[in-house]
C-alpha cells in the first residue's frame, strides 16, 4: 500500500494537496526526490515561496519536529532556500497559468 504524504509527521493534508498539483502523490515519492526538488516544483508551478514551508518539509523528511531547524542550520536552510527561490520561481506565473501549463494549454515561456 502506498503512504500518503501526509503520514509525514508535520505535513499535513494542505501540503499533501501542494504536492499532489505538482505529481508528488505519495510519501515514497517525496523521500525519493528531496525536499530541495519537491519544493522546486513547488515554486516552477506557481507557489508562493515560503521559508517555513521549506524548512518544515526539510525537517519532515529528516523525521524532526518542524520547530528544531535553528541557529546556524536555519541560516544555512535560509540560504538553500534563496537559492530555490531565485532559480525556480517565477513573479510573472500566476498559480492558474502554472496549472494550465501543467496541462499542456498555458502560456509557454
Amino acid at each position: 500500500m502506498t503512504e500518503s504524504v501526509s503520514s509525514i509527521r508535520n505535513l499535513g493534508p494542505a501540503y499533501e494537496a501542494s504536492l499532489a498539483r505538482v505529481g508528488i502523490r505519495s510519501a515514497e515519492a517525496l523521500r525519493d526526490l528531496g525536499a530541495d526538488a519537491a519544493y522546486a516544483r513547488l515554486l516552477e508551478n506557481g507557489d508562493r515561496p515560503h521559508f517555513i514551508g521549506y524548512y518544515v518539509l526539510v525537517m519532515a523528511l529528516q523525521g524532526r519536529p518542524w520547530n528544531d531547524c535553528k541557529g546556524a542550520e536555519k541560516d544555512a536552510l535560509r540560504v538553500k532556500f534563496d537559492t530555490l527561490k531565485a532559480k525556480h520561481f517565477n513573479k510573472n506565473i500566476s498559480a492558474l497559468e502554472a496549472d494550465l501549463d501543467a496541462i499542456g494549454v498555458g502560456l509557454r515561456r
